[in-house]
């Protein structure tokens, strides 16, 4: 499996575990875990192959010894060619001098076979073969209906003379021995060490939780402080204990806090600053933009021709913008100290933008969809309500092309919450994708598909500004027949209205 393959199956592995189960602290734990028990168990493995083999090696020496010395002292006395009842008297002296033992012995030359006890002794042909072909003592541990035996194959030799080099007699004794005792301590020893694997498991699974819990601690804390900061505490430090990695961590966290809270300090200073700086500007402009704007409203009474005329038109124009542009300012600038309030009053909602737009004689240029006079009434603040209506119409038959429709109404949402809903749309050329997040920010100028605009740029931010203040929403979006559409909703309270009112607005909104 390739490495990308296997990268593939571990995030595949990993995104079927619970979300609980993916945390810091079960990985820890479970990495401890499997280490200690993976120590454990190839420990276990280890002593156990080891203490076996040792039993069933000291067991084996010891009865290849026995046998040895049986064996050695009673070939002296066997003949050059035995016959059977030779080969059974050899058997049965192996056995007598071995009495205490719980032995099986057979003895084999060329075709003859004694053995004692008389029956039952395995057959192993492949020890059989070895030894034939060697002079060395042979063995072999065979399992028989669930009881371990060990075999052993011993020839014989004899010497013709001395020193005359032994060689084969011929005669080959077998020894077969159960070792039950030798598997009982097999056994016993697995016992041991499977308690043992437990314990060591167990003490395993205690030294994980602590260690994981000390790896956490500093984490959980920086995770805590974390979360302040992102609460807006710019002020949280950690304590820095030690020198490792996580105290690394720790102390890079404060000076990052650190530093952060100076930016963010900074950055509050020169917002304060800039608010005051338009705010006073705006306020110092005010006085004699008032007494401009007096001098061209005298001057445009007095009926002049040529140049001359069209210059105090122009002045007039220019005059009366930034008169409009100082004014937004001066209004945008109490929101950003938030020093802008509501004085509310409850009105008919309706009748405020009829009202809002007789005022700029708009009538005849605004299609409306109006709730009847008493059915829609909510508590507003009627002039940021007059700023709202004003700026979105306003908006609407500068950018965009008759008809501009205007259309009120109510709705009501599954949690009980009404809302009272104006709508703007106009049938213009609608405001590009691009800029529609940006439609409500301060200065910003939406693309060329739209007519150039001779305002503030501030009329819209404004808008939505005031629709927050009452804990509203405004959004903008594009028709599918093309056009914009602005809707704006402000919430209503249960004295605002009743459902009988409800039913019957509902039916006035688009």
């Amino acid at each position: 499996m390739s490495a990308r393959a296997s990268a593939q199956f571990l995030r595949a592995v990993l995104v079927r575990i619970p979300l609980p189960l993916r945390g810091l602290r079960p990985r820890l734990l479970t990495a401890f875990v499997l280490v200690a028990m993976v120590s454990a168990l190839g420990t276990g493995a280890l002593a156990f192959r080891e203490a076996r083999t040792g039993v069933l090696q000291q067991s084996q020496d010891s009865v290849i010894r026995q046998f040895r010395t049986s064996v050695d002292a009673i070939a002296p006395s066997i003949s050059p060619s035995p016959d059977r009842s030779e080969l059974q008297s050899v058997v049965n002296q192996v056995l007598y001098d071995n009495r205490s033992s719980d032995w099986r012995v057979m003895a084999t030359y060329g075709n003859q076979r004694a053995s004692a006890p008389s029956a039952g002794f395995v057959e192993v042909s492949a020890l059989r073969r070895s030894v034939a072909d060697k002079r060395a003592t042979v063995f072999q541990r065979v399992n028989i209906d669930g009881h371990p035996r060990l075999v052993v194959g011993m020839p014989v030799t004899s010497t013709s003379g001395e020193n005359t080099e032994p060689r084969l007699s011929g005669l080959v004794l077998y020894l077969e021995v159960e070792q039950n005792a030798e598997e009982g301590y097999i056994k016993a020893m697995v016992s041991g060490i499977e308690r043992a694997t437990l314990v060591a498991l167990c003490l395993a699974v205690v030294l994980a939780l602590l260690a994981a819990s000390g790896v956490l601690r500093p984490v959980r804390a920086l995770r805590h402080a974390t979360r302040r900061m992102a609460a807006g505490h710019l002020d949280v430090r950690l304590d820095v204990t030690g020198s490792d990695e996580l105290a690394d961590l720790s102390q890079s966290f404060n000076e990052t806090a650190a530093e952060l809270e100076r930016t963010i300090k900074e950055l509050h200073r020169l917002e304060a600053q800039g608010r005051r700086f338009v705010a006073d500007v705006s306020h110092e402009l005010r006085t004699p933009l008032a007494a401009m704007s007096a001098v061209t409203d005298v001057l445009d009474l007095q009926e002049r021709q040529g140049e001359t005329g069209e210059a105090l038109r122009l002045i007039s124009e220019g005059t009366n913008r930034l008169s409009v542009l100082v004014n937004d300012l001066m209004e945008i600038s109490r929101f950003d100290a938030g020093a802008a309030e509501l004085n509310r009053d409850e009105m008919d909602l309706a009748e405020s933008v009829r009202r809002t737009l007789a005022s700029r004689g708009w009538q005849q240029q605004v299609e409306t969809r109006l709730p009847g006079p008493g059915v829609l009434r909510a508590h507003v603040d009627p002039r940021r309500l007059d700023v709202v209506t004003a700026n979105l119409v306003g908006n609407a038959l500068r950018h965009g092309e008759p008809p501009v429709r205007l259309a009120m109404g109510i709705r009501e949402e599954g949690t009980g919450t009404a809302w009272a809903v104006i709508e703007v749309s106009d049938n213009g050329p609608g405001i590009a994708e691009e800029d529609l997040p940006h439609i409500f920010e301060r200065f910003y100028k939406a693309s060329t598909s739209r007519t150039r605009s001779e305002s503030s740029g501030l009329g819209l931010a404004i808008t939505a500004e005031n629709v927050r203040l009452h804990g509203g929403r405004i959004r903008a979006a594009n028709l599918p027949r093309g056009g914009a559409v602005f809707t704006v909703e402000l919430p209503l309270h249960r004295d605002d209205t009743d459902a009988t009112t409800l039913t019957a607005a509902a039916g006035g909104a688009r």
